[in-house]
């Protein structure tokens, strides 16, 4: 079975005293379907600057890592092979930017990106094990051990 490897980033900004969660509705996906920004990790580069690298293209906006939240592991299938996936995620501050500006060339990547509140993303989240990333993510930003 052939593996792959991707990092993407759970992006936290605090606004209105909340804390929010960058999601992202992939290109091609159905109204309602929220993800996390992730990408295939590029030869030499490492897992956390792929993270911030996705979440850059996919959101519009910069961000700077503050630590590894953990993998998601999975199996899907692709023209007929089957293939094992780990995503390593990673928490994101914001830093500056503005979300839903994406550089051009990424635009056909993402069709919407949107702040969410942060508690509600395990709720909003389609995929379960990113659901898990972003309960780690408030877990981490009330203060609670992992």
């Amino acid at each position: 079975m052939r593996r792959e490897f991707s990092a993407g980033g759970v992006l936290v900004r605090r606004m209105r005293g909340s804390w929010w969660l960058a999601a992202i509705r992939p290109g091609g996906r159905p109204e309602g379907v929220w993800a996390l920004p992730k990408g295939n990790i590029g030869p030499g580069e490492s897992p956390q600057a792929t993270a911030v690298r996705e979440v850059a293209e996919e959101t519009g906006v910069e961000s700077v890592s503050t630590g590894k939240l953990g993998d998601v592991r999975y199996v899907y299938s692709w023209g007929g092979e089957r293939i094992f996936k780990i995503v390593s995620f990673y928490l994101l501050r914001y830093r500056r930017g503005r979300i839903g500006d994406l550089p051009e060339q990424f635009r056909h990547e993402v069709e919407e990106v949107r702040w969410l509140p942060l508690e509600e993303a395990p709720r909003l989240l389609s995929y379960k094990g990113e659901r898990e990333m972003a309960e780690k993510a408030l877990a981490v930003l009330n203060g609670e051990a992992l």
